[in-house]
């Protein structure tokens, strides 16, 4: 969402694509997990019809708030990364290296 908004399976589908499905989004975990952001007004929602298939469908967009968010997660995440290189050492990418 921080790049474009999107709608609940087209989310799916990018994470996927982009992790070369490595990451499975079951729509059990998604949806809730949009629920839970809309509450917390880390992103908002709203009902349009899809060009690609002329149904409504809720699109999500990051509001600023949220983007502050993603910010301080990535930087947590980034550091939690950090760490983990650390203990494993440098250069270790595989577990039979």
């Amino acid at each position: 969402l921080r790049r474009q908004s999107a709608h609940g399976y087209a989310l799916v589908q990018h994470i996927q694509q982009r992790s070369n499905n490595l990451l499975q989004v079951e729509e059990g975990s998604l949806y809730p997990a949009l629920q839970r952001l809309l509450k917390a007004k880390l992103v908002k929602a709203e009902w349009t019809i899809s060009p690609s298939s002329n149904r409504r469908v809720r699109v999500y967009h990051i509001t600023k708030a949220g983007l502050r968010h993603l910010e301080r997660e990535l930087s947590s995440f980034d550091r939690m990364l950090d760490g983990i290189q650390m203990v494993l050492g440098p250069g270790r990418r595989t577990v039979n290296s």
